[in-house]
């Protein structure tokens, strides 16, 4: 069915006029015409009764009017569904627990109008997010781009928006539960543990990070979730593991879990958004901007990252 001559006839149903209608949807009078009579060959009924003041429903009129009016919502909301600046924003944040989230539900908070939907990928390989972005199911996502040296397929964008820094994460009966600070050299002596790491990224980069320091980053098991992990560390006088500085986690008051910068110097995991280069979403490249002018607050000390992320 020809949406324009539906239009068409809700116009002259809504001014009772031709020429009226006409004017509303941008044509002719014998244009109206010629839609509506196309309208009614294709149902096969007569829609309206012309008369000297104009035109005048006819009964089968009558019935369709609020289905052409309902089809011409659903037509709209179609349309609202793809048209950038109106669709949602869909970006994946990997986990809805670490820094990428909490940048956007910032974003969100300083732009509380927009439509945003977020996705977390968790079990996703870089190569299978980025091919999201390709194929236009995601706006944008965040990696750090270990195994692509940096470099994204051509049809691609991406720019290094987040270093997060890393804290030691222990509980009260660690030797180091303590301290105000601990260094990576303090460190060697004792084992990190962060069970069930299966995505490549993350494994190649604490792979380089424990060469680099001479730690020992026990990577080994399976993991039983954040929450197992959280009991863990508050019964044991040697585990520790490494959170992000933008990572969320909460735990019961009881656990008197501790948050211990490191430095000397400052790990910190790059990550990088990437988003496709002809998308015009207006949200987009407001969110862009954002992270850029963010990061280039954020960058400062002595940090350290892999060689393939300088």
């Amino acid at each position: 069915m020809d949406l324009d001559a539906v239009r068409t006839f809700v116009a002259v149903a809504e001014t009772g006029q031709f020429q009226a209608a006409a004017d509303d949807v941008g044509i002719t009078q014998q244009g109206a015409s010629r839609r509506v009579a196309s309208l009614e060959r294709e149902l096969g009924v007569q829609l309206f009764a012309r008369t000297a003041r104009g035109a005048r429903l006819t009964v089968d009129g009558q019935a369709l009017l609020p289905h052409a009016r309902e089809l011409l919502r659903a037509a709209e909301r179609v349309t609202a569904a793809v048209t950038p600046g109106r669709r949602a924003l869909r970006i994946d944040v990997v986990s809805r627990r670490i820094a990428p989230a909490n940048v956007l539900y910032t974003f969100y908070q300083q732009h509380p109008g927009i439509e945003l939907d977020v996705v977390a990928l968790l079990n996703a390989d870089a190569a299978t997010a980025l091919a999201e972005v390709g194929a236009g199911t995601l706006d944008a996502t965040f990696r750090s781009l270990r195994d692509t040296a940096g470099k994204v397929p051509r049809e691609l964008r991406s720019a290094r928006v987040i270093d997060d820094r890393h804290e030691l994460l222990i509980g009260p009966r660690h030797p180091l539960a303590n301290a105000k600070t601990v260094t990576l050299a303090e460190l060697a002596d004792h084992p990190i543990w962060m069970p069930g790491m299966s995505d490549a990224e993350p494994m190649g980069y604490y792979d380089d990070l424990a060469k680099a320091f001479g730690l020992t980053i026990d990577t080994i098991g399976p993991s039983f979730g954040i929450e197992a992990l959280l009991a863990e560390l508050a019964d044991s006088t040697r585990l520790a593991t490494f959170a992000g500085e933008g990572t969320r986690y909460l735990w019961p008051e009881s656990y008197d879990l501790r948050r211990i910068p490191v430095v000397d110097p400052t790990p910190v995991y790059p990550l990088s958004v990437i988003w496709r280069a002809d998308n015009p979403h207006p949200v987009l490249a407001d969110f862009l901007e954002y992270l850029d002018i963010r990061y280039q607050t954020t960058v400062s000390g002595d940090v350290w990252t892999p060689d393939w992320a300088r």
